[in-house]
């Protein structure tokens, strides 16, 4: 509630900037913007991955994907020059944003708090019973209650952990090595490079730049319906499948891409080919890995590891985007086309990893998860453990 206050106060900003004539209020404003995003988005994916079931966690989870995408679709068509994109209605396009925040800011307090932190870290049964009844309606929910007192007893510390502690926490080392590769993943997927090189595509494709963000919407509006198929699908394939299906078909294309970049001058069909791939690369990567992402981020780690593991994962996508899209045109450079293949082999090592250490967490408790990376994590324990009793692998997981 009190993250909607810094949108609401930036949308002022920006509106009242013109009539002021203060590009100080604008920049303030875009400060507090990308505070209430980097914040939001934390915030946002752990309440939602909370009061889910287990069942239906990838769905919601993946809302995240889909309402950025969708706000990037109603920015671009906001943006056009028909309607705010003018020089005399551009503070109001800015502004826009404030409405969805106060619309959130009013309805929050009808919403409950989250079951997980009702229970675990406040250890109010009732108020985490009362929760689940008006998120889930009437009806037995005595086992994800029973998988939260697992989860509560098992944990070393009440308390949430902060960055620091996440990183020297060895019980958490295989899935925070695993948050690292899915987070630098996105940024280095060239996902970001397409975008920043789509304005050159388009144009070589010989289209007038006033038509340009029209086609720039059609690559937005593709972004999101993916979203949409991402939330309907990944709870039936999983987020291991997603991932992976996904990595191996942006790589391919990412190949294809470069071939036909190369080969654009030769024929005047071949920028319309190029078209195709960026539209066919987007749509592969909304529906895979940029929806199934952020629910693998919540769901490798316990209610008291989670915000810092948000936090880790949120500043490595904020920190790769700048950086991408600094140096980026100095990459375009000096390769020129065969740029694209810088990142086909960053996908193609995340890809091995993803494949060799990441386990399926569709419909499973966080407990079940944590369970299935200790012997990853205590390799050595556990293969003592092994030899010396060898009970089954689920029992030996949980004891260490």
């Amino acid at each position: 509630m009190c993250n909607n206050l810094l949108l609401i106060a930036a949308a002022f900003l920006w509106g009242f900037s013109k009539m002021t004539k203060s590009f100080e209020m604008i920049l303030i404003g875009r400060f507090l913007c990308g505070f209430n995003s980097g914040l939001g988005c934390c915030l946002h994916g752990q309440y939602l991955g909370e009061i889910s079931p287990k069942k239906r966690r990838g769905f919601t989870s993946v809302t995240l994907s889909l309402f950025v995408n969708m706000g990037k679709c109603i920015g671009q068509i906001a943006g056009l020059s028909e309607l705010l994109g003018t020089e005399s209605l551009w503070p109001l396009l800015m502004a826009i944003g404030g409405i969805a925040a106060l619309l959130q800011l009013v309805t929050l307090p009808f919403l409950p708090e989250s079951p997980h932190y009702l229970l675990i870290q406040k250890g109010d049964r009732e108020g985490c019973q009362k929760a689940l009844k008006q998120l889930w309606g009437e009806g037995n929910h005595q086992e994800a209650i029973d998988d939260m007192v697992k989860e509560q007893a098992t944990m070393k510390k009440i308390k949430p952990i902060n960055v620091l502690e996440l990183i020297k926490d060895r019980s958490l080392r295989c899935q925070l090595c695993l948050l690292i590769i899915i987070g630098v993943t996105i940024q280095l997927s060239g996902i970001n490079a397409i975008y920043f090189y789509a304005f050159d595509v388009f144009r070589t494709a010989g289209f007038a730049q006033d038509r340009i963000p029209y086609i720039s919407l059609g690559a937005g509006i593709c972004e999101f319906l993916s979203s949409i198929l991402c939330s309907l699908i990944i709870d039936k394939f999983g987020r291991r499948m997603l991932l992976l299906w996904g990595y191996g078909l942006m790589a391919f294309v990412l190949v294809l891409l470069t071939t036909i970049l190369s080969l654009q001058h030769q024929f005047f069909w071949m920028p319309y080919c190029s078209i195709a791939l960026i539209f066919l690369f987007i749509f592969i990567f909304a529906t895979g890995p940029a929806g199934a992402s952020f629910p693998v981020i919540v769901e490798l780690f316990t209610q008291s590891s989670r915000s810092s593991a948000l936090t880790i994962s949120m500043s490595l996508h904020w920190v790769g985007l700048y950086v991408i899209g600094m140096i980026f045109p100095y990459i375009m450079k000096s390769l020129g086309t065969f740029c694209f293949l810088i990142f086909t082999g960053f996908i193609s090592v995340s890809w091995i990893l993803i494949y060799r250490f990441l386990p399926e967490t569709k419909g499973k408790s966080i407990m079940e998860i944590k369970a299935e990376f200790n012997h990853l994590n205590f390799r050595k324990k556990y293969a003592q453990s092994m030899g010396e009793n060898p009970p089954d692998k689920h029992t030996t997981c949980t004891k260490l």
